[in-house]
């Protein structure tokens, strides 16, 4: 989600959930070829040769759309939009950055414009790329998946996130509208010299988290720094606790909408108490609803609280400001049991349906996403979805501990998707009830019960 941060039935494969080891390797997976579902996106041309080299083109001005607003990932896509004009003078990359939340409230508009952007990052499941495949926004990327080797760079699992059928109705089956730069979990930042201070070992389950939470309180220092006016934590914190308690199966049969479980079923319900008492208890801080995402990343950055619960899209905002001082971890439900926790892979990069240059984007695109763009990425911190065998992060440093945690939760099957993903409507609906859930607002029944509303909407509708 890019945050994101960063959804539904791919095949009912496990989609993120099951981001195997080729995804850390690089190694090759096949996956599947085009649907027969290939109808053309807004009349756009969609099958027949691709130019692969961008130097033909002529002068060509390319648009494209980002929410790489954090630094390491702003840093990334400087650096290799500066370098792919250097290799092709002739073409000129226009970038607009936006944060998360602003690109979903503005980019479907920009889509819809008469000079719509060329490439554009498209959050993945129903409330955005399902709703731009639906609207005929973007277009499909099955043959320049063939000719630049996405179909075997990326594993399925991967590439069946950013698949539509071209109704928007289906998630995870039918077209490729895009590949992703990065991979990311969520999980917890935590300061070093303050945890050791206390006493307290790193915590590698939820029970050991909280035990940790109210040690800090107890102490005088803040345990948490949380800000949500951004409204993203919320989905961020609150999957966190409900991997949990709710636990996989749960999680994924919600978000895929596989049937099995509601959004009322005691392990949500009791993610939602276990958030709504840590805001009880103080441990949120205060005026957490009004302070920004950026402004919490920050306090902890300072050294003004021992935990910070985010993506791992943040390293590159820490590692710099605490050096060695900063760890991450993921949480387990019990002692003995693997991570759980949200996460898969960073926006997908999409060619968008009016595009007047569709080769020159997928070749931009291809730029960003090969071996040399992935190493580029890794350099300025982030984690690559497929990091080259040279991706070798300092022992000690975050960079580090998020490479160990990304592999300890997709080897062992603990990625689950980001709960926005579940209905078109999702993400206002959730965000909005966190907010409402840890400002004392709205009970945890209530909370439930507003998702299982908007979930059941949706289901009824299909």
């Amino acid at each position: 989600m890019n945050e994101r941060t960063p959804r539904h039935s791919r095949r009912r494969l496990i989609a993120a959930a099951a981001l195997a080891t080729g995804v850390l390797t690089g190694v090759a997976a096949c996956s599947p070829g085009p649907s027969a579902d290939s109808s053309s996106a807004g009349g756009t041309k969609t099958s027949g040769p691709v130019s692969k080299d961008p130097a033909k083109a002529g002068k060509v001005t390319l648009t494209e759309w980002d929410q790489n607003t954090d630094p390491g990932t702003d840093a990334s896509t400087d650096a290799l939009n500066k370098a792919f004009m250097k290799k092709y003078p002739n073409v000129t990359i226009k970038r607009v950055s936006r944060s998360f939340s602003d690109l979903k409230t503005t980019l479907k508009l920009a889509l819809s414009s008469s000079n719509p952007p060329d490439v554009v990052q498209a959050n993945q499941g129903y409330p955005d790329m399902g709703a731009f495949v639906k609207a005929r926004l973007l277009q499909p990327v099955d043959r320049y998946a063939k000719a630049y080797g996405w179909n075997s760079a990326y594993p399925s699992q991967l590439l069946d996130l950013n698949r539509f059928t071209s109704d928007g109705k289906t998630w995870k089956t039918g077209n490729l509208y895009g590949v992703s730069q990065t991979g990311e979990i969520v999980g917890v930042y935590y300061n070093k010299a303050k945890l050791k201070s206390l006493g307290l070992s790193v915590p590698t389950t939820l029970g050991s988290f909280e035990k940790a939470l109210a040690k800090s309180k107890a102490s005088g220092l803040q345990p948490l720094s949380y800000g949500d006016a951004d409204k993203s934590p919320g989905i961020h914190i609150f999957g966190v606790v409900q991997a949990a308690t709710a636990g996989k199966t749960a999680v994924r049969k919600l978000v895929f909408n596989e049937g099995g479980a509601k959004w009322t079923d005691p392990g949500t319900l009791k993610a939602a108490s276990t958030l709504r008492g840590w805001a009880d208890k103080g441990y949120l801080g205060s005026g957490f609803n009004g302070q920004s995402k950026d402004q919490a990343v920050a306090s902890f950055a300072k050294g003004k609280s021992l935990f910070l619960v985010d993506g791992t899209w943040q390293a590159a905002v820490l590692a710099p400001k605490m050096k060695k001082n900063v760890g991450f971890t993921a949480l387990s439900p019990a002692a003995g049991q693997p991570p759980l926790t949200q996460g898969g892979e960073g926006l997908a990069w999409s060619v968008t349906s009016k595009s007047k240059h569709p080769d020159v984007a997928a070749a931009y695109i291809n730029f960003l996403v090969d071996h040399n763009g992935m190493k580029v990425s890794g350099a300025h911190g982030n984690l690559p979805a497929l990091p080259p065998a040279e991706y070798k992060p300092t022992p000690g440093t975050v960079d580090a501990d998020v490479l160990t945690q990304w592999k300890g939760v997709s080897e062992k099957d603990g990625l689950l998707p980001y709960l926005d993903y579940t209905t078109p409507t999702f993400y206002d609906t959730l965000t909005a009830a966190v907010q409402e859930l840890t400002a004392g607002h709205l009970s945890p029944k209530a909370f439930t019960s507003t998702l299982q509303s908007d979930y059941s909407s949706f289901q009824s509708s299909r």
